[in-house]
């Protein structure tokens, strides 16, 4: 059979069954699970869509851009073999979109087995309607269908934001972010939250962070001394809550936080700022700025989310010649339970902490985040994330977690995404995947009917909303 009349006998439905279990009696039990919140609203606490793009509502551009230049799980794989990113639309030279559509589809089989493979077949086919598979032979026809239903009415965002039945999205935003699309989202009726975050604030190997801080202070009118930094600091939370934010999220490459006394984080406060710290002074000013946070979280209720344990930039050559987020950043080794011991003791017992722990390093999952969340009133382990946040990764969290803190001490799923498209495809994927794990529970004589049937509601309603205090 040739390549052509190939692809058009595989074009089908999507299997009605994906991702559950295999066994046919627990197959059953999770189909049934799954069914309860198949079309339930989806609740995104976290998220990287911008809120411009939802304020703006202006039609997507052509498929390339929409499904491979700006998404880095697509771009790092292609570049694994061998395709440089200039020639899939990054940097400065100009390239043909349906060139890089093209490329896509020459090598879509090395997208097999993997989460992004499994996310933009669900994106063509169930969000956008397109059954032909995906081949060198079918690239232009295919590239032309996403074309046309993107161009289509009913696919602006804010029609698609209703049409996935968005409950609430929350986006990440810069702390002198002036939020005005959040506003005007808000006034139209979409639940839109900013997310404070302050990373570039805090972090003195950041690019710009002397800039970054000075800005910051002239912003608030506070003066260039610790007390008017933390001022300003919490100046700019004050302006997210007011405009609907819920959570502070902290990206830091190890969870560690320090107390210090007033006197020496004013000394510690000058050094960074002079640009005469050593790396170790550099380091305990991020971990007294991460307790810093805390302490504001207690105070204005903004949920405190640590997303931890990814060396940023990894390939030097490629941030000069691209810039970050494309593609480059690599998870470590992370640890937390001595890390975040000071932050812990100070407020770990206070109920008015909410603090959400998400590692890319699933051995803590069972050794530390479960036991953190499983003793703590302000911890809950995050689901997973980023490089975690696929199928099979999502099973081994449940039950690596779920023995030691049970279901109700966990975040609720979230999709962490810039890809607008693909919010729907990553929350159905969870709620395939926790159908399952729950199914099995139900077999293997661990929770009743009745209880699964419960969980599976609150996880994709009353468990994020809790965590989230939405």
């Amino acid at each position: 059979m040739s390549e052509p009349q190939h692809a058009r006998a595989a074009a089908c439905t999507r299997d009605a069954d994906r991702l559950l279990p295999t066994d046919p009696q627990t197959r059953a039990i999770a189909r049934d699970l799954y069914a309860r919140v198949a079309d339930a609203p989806i609740i995104s606490p976290h998220g990287h869509v911008p809120a411009s793009l939802l304020a703006k509502d202006e039609p997507f551009g052509d498929p390339a851009e929409l499904f491979v230049v700006h998404d880095h799980y697509v771009t790092r794989l292609l570049h694994a073999a061998g395709l440089p990113l200039s020639d899939l639309g990054l940097g400065a030279r100009a390239v043909e979109p349906r060139e890089v559509w093209r490329r896509l589809a020459e090598r879509w089989h090395l997208f097999a087995g993997t989460a992004s493979g499994y996310w933009l077949d669900e994106e063509l086919s169930t969000v956008l309607g397109i059954r032909t598979p995906l081949t060198p032979a079918t690239a232009d026809a295919v590239y032309d269908a996403v074309q046309a239903r993107l161009l289509e009415p009913g696919m602006t965002p804010r029609s698609l934001f209703s049409a996935f039945r968005v409950a609430v999205l929350a986006t990440t935003d810069d702390p002198l972010d002036d939020l005005a699309d959040h506003r005007l989202l808000q006034g139209a009726g979409l639940r839109v939250l900013p997310t404070f975050r302050p990373d570039a604030y805090l972090d003195p190997d950041g690019r710009d962070f002397v800039e970054r801080v000075e800005r910051l202070l002239s912003a608030t009118g506070s003066p260039q001394t610790f007390t008017g930094y933390l001022d300003a600091l919490a100046a700019r939370r004050a302006h997210f809550v007011a405009n609907g934010a819920v959570s502070a999220d902290h990206g830091v490459l190890e969870p560690v936080a320090a107390d210090l006394d007033a006197a020496e984080a004013e000394r510690l406060f000058g050094s960074v700022l002079a640009g005469t710290a050593d790396a170790r002074q550099r380091a305990t000013f991020r971990a007294h700025m991460l307790l810093q946070m805390a302490r504001m979280s207690v105070e204005d209720g903004l949920v405190m989310t640590v997303h931890a344990g990814v060396r940023r930039n990894h390939s030097t050559a490629t941030l000069r010649s691209f810039g970050p987020d494309t593609g480059h950043d690599i998870p470590v080794p992370t640890s937390y339970t001595d890390g975040l011991r000071p932050l812990l003791e100070r407020f770990g017992l206070d109920e008015r902490l909410s603090l959400i722990l998400f590692t890319v390093d699933e051995t803590t999952f069972s050794r530390e985040l479960a036991p953190l969340a499983g003793f703590y009133p302000s911890v809950r382990a995050g689901a997973p994330w980023w490089f975690l946040d696929a199928p099979h990764a999502m099973d081994r969290y449940r039950a690596a977690v779920t023995e030691t803190a049970g279901f109700y001490r966990t975040s609720g799923f979230v999709d962490d995404t810039r890809a607008f498209l693909s919010i729907p495809v990553r929350h159905d994927t969870a709620r395939r995947a926790d159908a399952g794990y729950l199914a099995r529970l139900v077999r293997e004589g661990r929770l009743t009917l009745p209880g699964a049937e419960r969980i599976a509601d609150d996880l994709v309603d009353a468990i994020p909303r809790a965590a989230f205090r939405l």
